[in-house]
């Protein structure tokens, strides 16, 4: 036929429209679905008359209106259609005439409701009720539709789905998937008495029934029934709505054998398609019929609730990893923390059949949200969880990591040892992972003298030129660096163990034995160890200023010249000079964002150094103090005092507090060093990658060497080795490219926040506290205080530290810090911080320098504003806002 396509006839390219093509999908499934054929929509074009077609063709909508209200199918067409009735429904049986466009009950969307459909349609009738269907393709209905989900504005004709009329006792619609929850394990069926058009038309409440896919019934509502469809040819759309008698109104529809068979049905059709359904269906004689089929289109917009729950937590990690981070830097940080806390867990004697067993969770630390890297925190929990001791061990890790909000106690839970069995080995194998701990901790000044060896070793003492390595040479320098270092990362994980033990332990004795509630005496106690390596930068940079104020010409160079004019100035002061080129041999390496692998290190780009030292010198020729005076020593002594006092008739208290004293001292010093070492070992790993990234591009193989930074690392090393699985490095970088640049144009996901299932499919990525977005309110603000003073000053709040300049005075106010932001802090008389946990770098460095802080002041940089007069008190962690300014928003 030319006009008409059987059921058994139509292939994958047939213009079947949605419905019907959906049909014929499922043809060799074996499901019950009654006759039908197709009316193409040739048939329509082809009772159109030339003037017709070219009247339509104009978009004149009364012309439209005339040529559609006057349209019958062609006697050719005419023809076709009694010939296929007569096949399809020998009997004389009624038929449901539905519309079935080219674009409808697709998998993005469904046009339910917005083309016309006839049921119970007498032979005689259906030539009519298929040109009214042709009509309501052209309908406003349907226009408004295309308009709202940008569809374009001309309409196609439909095709016409012709099927033999099922006779219902009752039906309902099934969905594969719960739409509502996401819930991928339920199968939602709803029912009324009669026919599905009163559930569709919203005339009649349905019973509705969950089916988990045991096919047990979870959960069912009878509803109260009032009104069912019924045949009624001739009228209307074909039905008619009839009363249900009150004793039968609040019966089920269904008896549970058909609810579970319905559930059946839409679960064989999902699979079939290959994703949930959405599917009508009725039963005649107690025999189920599928009548047709769609996809749920709302699942990719809802995450399953009973998938694994992530929950994902910035916390200190955006110190390190702040904003969109590249894929070459979280393959290498990823690797990194997977292969250096399962050597944690051998260091403390984990058994290693755990470690096998525990391998999902090493290589799921962190996690790449819409290209910013999070804690994947429970895995966090799940490590500790290895170790002994777990409760106790729980505290200390969520303080060094500056987590706000614990673990619910459900989460948790899982993680405890459930028997008193497993509660008798975990106090076993504490007993054994003490004995490696003690082991560990009189060992450990032996293990950072050999790191340091081995460091020494892999690095060399200069940095090397790798401008003439091929890139077989460049794989192989990596490869050592990752053997010698990264699978030897004994000491920094041992040290770092042990400060989070120590520095935990401190501040419960403060607590308990000398009276310290608002936890200030813990830190009072590590202001001023020395020794601290992320301290020296401040005392260069003020070097270099001193050398600096000596020469006019230079001073004013580095604050306002170009690169090549400052770089000249410095080569004509060579005493300024040997003081530049040492502070770049020693931190080069150091800059902002410097575990970023496509971060510039000052290697690259000097000036923000340059500008910072030309900033102090100048504050030094008008006779400003470059720094505050530190009080660190005498805030020491007076902590020290404070001990003795609490403890002066207890030794055997004071014995023990002074050795976890020392040691928390020691190890909090020794992991701000290690920290710096990590920097360099980053920092070489940049630049085998770079030079990597100049050999490919010399090749063709990228558009330009820092292109690298859009490749994971296997990927850059299996090109040269033959072990990668695309060879187009170019497409491969475009593709992440717009990913990521996408990424920096979206709003950052939450600081925390959970996600169930596949964890980039229908999570919003967003958190409990939407408030996090907005400034906080009132004068007054809690953080956490980590260096002791009382400080008054203006507010100089700092969103890039390039270029950014400090007056006397001054307090600075950041919504993070990494180390690059050093060579700020000798200006600054306090220093306020959004993110950051008592352990963390800025922390620490504020301990070493003096310099009064708080940090963990959640939306400071929101409630402050350039000018502001305020107070900090860096015991207490309270934050002031004396008066407010005009000078409006935040400057870099």
């Amino acid at each position: 036929m030319k006009y008409v396509i059987r059921d058994h006839e139509a292939q994958p390219d047939s213009p079947l429209g949605g419905k019907a093509r959906a049909l014929a999908a499922l043809r060799d499934a074996d499901l019950p679905i009654p006759a039908w054929f197709v009316v193409r929509p040739e048939a329509f074009h082809d009772s159109l008359t030339a003037c017709d077609r070219a009247a339509l063709e104009t978009g004149d909508g009364p012309a439209m209106r005339r040529i559609l209200e006057g349209l019958r199918p062609s006697d050719e067409v005419d023809a076709e259609l009694v010939e296929a009735l007569a096949k399809l429904c020998p009997d004389g049986a009624p038929v449901a005439v539905r519309s079935s466009a080219s674009d409808e009950d697709g998998a993005q969307h469904s046009f339910a409701g917005q083309l016309d459909s006839f049921l119970f349609v007498p032979a005689a009738d259906v030539a009519a009720k298929v040109a009214a269907v042709w009509r309501s393709g052209f309908g406003e209905r349907v226009s408004t539709y295309r308009r709202e989900h940008n569809l374009g504005p001309t309409p196609r004709p439909p095709a016409v789905l012709v099927q033999r009329m099922v006779r219902a006792e009752a039906a309902g619609v099934g969905f594969g998937a719960d739409p509502v929850s996401g819930r991928r394990r339920l199968a939602i069926v709803s029912a009324v008495f009669g026919l599905g058009t009163a559930l569709v038309s919203g005339d009649a409440d349905a019973d509705t029934y969950h089916v988990d896919l045991d096919g047990a019934i979870v959960e069912r509502a009878v509803a109260d029934k009032r009104i069912a469809h019924r045949a009624a040819p001739g009228h209307g759309e074909g039905v008619e709505a009839v009363a249900v008698p009150d004793e039968q109104a609040r019966q089920p529809a269904l008896v549970d054998e058909q609810v579970r068979a319905v559930a059946v049905l839409v679960r064989r059709t999902g699979r079939h398609f290959g994703r949930p359904q959405d599917i009508e269906w009725a039963i005649e004689n107690g025999k189920l019929y599928l009548l047709q089929s769609r996809p749920i289109t709302s699942l990719s917009t809802v995450a399953d609730p009973d998938g694994t729950i992530n929950v994902w937590d910035n916390s200190n990690i955006a110190e390190s990893y702040n904003g969109v981070t590249t894929p070459l830097t979280f393959s290498f940080a990823r690797r990194v923390y997977e292969e250096v806390y399962r050597q944690f867990c051998r260091i403390l004697n984990v058994p290693e059949a755990k470690i096998t067993a525990s391998a999902n969770v090493f290589r799921h630390m962190l996690g790449l949200i819409r290209g910013r890297v999070y804690y994947n925190l429970l895995n966090w929990y799940r490590l500790i969880a290895l170790l002994p001791g777990f409760q106790a061990n729980r505290g200390f890790m969520e303080q060094m990591m500056g987590v706000k909000e614990r673990l619910p106690d459900y989460l948790i839970g899982e993680m405890l040892p459930a028997t008193t069995g497993e509660r008798i080995k975990d106090h076993f194998r504490l007993a054994v992972s003490m004995f490696a701990m003690v082991r560990n901790h009189f060992g450990i000044s032996r293990q950072i003298r050999r790191f340091y060896g081995r460091l020494r070793n892999a690095l060399g003492e200069v940095r090397p030129d790798l401008e003439n390595h091929r890139p077989d040479e460049l794989v192989a320098y990596y490869r050592n660096i990752e053997v010698q270092l990264l699978t030897h990362w004994d000491a920094p994980l041992v040290n770092d163990f042990f400060a989070m033990i120590f520095y935990g332990l401190l501040g419960n004795l403060t607590r308990k034995w000398c009276g310290d509630l608002e936890g200030t005496l813990q830190n009072d106690l590590l202001c001023g160890e020395g020794g601290m390596v992320s301290a020296e930068p401040a005392a260069r940079v003020r070097a270099l200023a001193e050398a600096a104020v000596k020469h006019p010409t230079l001073s004013a160079a580095l604050r306002d010249a170009p690169l090549g004019v400052v770089r000249g100035e410095i080569g004509s002061v060579p005493a300024f000079r040997d003081l530049y080129e040492e502070y770049l041999d020693r931190f080069g390496d150091r800059c902002l964002e410097e575990l970023k692998l496509e971060s510039p290190t000052l290697f690259d780009d000097p000036m923000t150094l340059m500008r910072s030292v030309g900033q102090l010198a100048r504050r030094l020729a008008e006779g400003g103090t470059p720094v505050p005076v530190s009080q660190e020593a005498a805030i020491r002594r007076a902590a020290e005092e404070r001990v003795r006092a609490a403890l002066r008739w207890r030794p055997m208290r004071r014995v023990l507090f002074g050795w976890v004293m020392r040691n928390a001292r020691a190890r909090v010093r020794d992991r701000e060093n290690l920290r710096f070492e990590r920097t360099r070992i980053f920092g070489r790993v940049r630049l085998i990658m770079l030079e990597l990234g100049r050999k490919f591009h010399a090749l063709d193989l990228i558009n330009e060497p820092r292109d690298v930074f859009y490749l994971e690392v296997e990927e850059c090393l299996g090109h040269v080795g033959g072990t990668g699985t695309t060879t187009d490095l170019r497409g491969l970088v475009a593709v992440r490219r717009a990913e990521f640049e996408r990424y920096r144009q979206l709003p950052p996901p939450s600081d925390r926040f959970e996600t169930y299932g596949a964890v980039h499919e229908g999570n919003t990525f967003k958190g409990k506290a939407i408030a996090e977005q907005q400034a906080p309110d009132g004068d007054r603000l809690k953080g956490l205080g980590c260096c002791p003073g009382v400080v008054r000053g203006r507010a100089r709040v700092i969103t890039d530290p390039r270029n950014a300049t400090l007056n006397v005075g001054d307090i600075l106010v950041a919504e993070r810090t990494d180390p690059g932001w050093i060579m700020l802090f000798p200006s600054a008389a306090g220093l306020l911080v959004e993110r950051g946990s008592l352990l963390s770098h800025s922390a620490i460095v504020a301990r070493e320098m003096g310099i009064p802080a708080v940090v963990s002041l959640a939306g400071v940089t929101r409630w402050l504003r350039d000018g502001d007069l305020v107070e900090l008190d860096g015991s207490t962690g309270v934050v002031t806002r004396l008066a407010v300014s005009g000078f409006g928003e935040p400057r870099a």
